[in-house]
């Protein structure tokens, strides 16, 4: 199947594409920040620069997006039909690299959540994850300090 944009309209297209601050992000946000978590954004000196930083919990989030990060079951996961096998070596290595700073934060001391966009598509459903993951922070947080 043949692109039915330009070159530039692509480029442009492409160029909406955020990095931060984007919707499935700023819905995680709202919720935890709701629910009383505080947080850093963009975490610059980590590898990776998580989504969220917690200082607090020691803990970092990612929200990643189901296309670019292959959400293994996903639907939005899709691989285009053209170009098969540069978007397959982009996916892999994109896999790679989360894979990586994951090990890289877990020996650092972190621990790491991943969200998925489907997770945060609705309100309800940015709710729902947004309780479960702030549940799921405040309980491990709650064993580190007690010993």
């Amino acid at each position: 199947m043949t692109d039915f944009l330009s070159p530039s309209e692509r480029s442009e297209r492409m160029s909406r594409i955020r990095g931060k601050d984007t919707h499935p992000e700023l819905a995680l946000r709202k919720v935890l920040h709701a629910l009383g978590l505080r947080y850093r954004l963009h975490g610059r000196g980590l590898p990776g620069k998580p989504d969220l930083v917690l200082p607090r919990y020691k803990t970092v989030v990612f929200v990643h997006g189901c296309f670019w990060h292959r959400h293994a079951g996903c639907g939005i996961a899709t691989t285009p039909k053209s170009n098969i096998s540069f978007w397959l070596d982009k996916f892999d290595r994109n896999v790679a690299r989360d894979a990586k700073v994951v090990a890289n934060l877990q020996a650092m001391g972190w621990t790491v959540y991943v969200v998925w966009e489907c997770q945060l598509s609705s309100r309800s459903k940015a709710w729902q994850a947004g309780k479960e993951l702030a549940e799921i922070i405040k309980q491990a947080g709650r064993g580190d300090l007690d010993g």
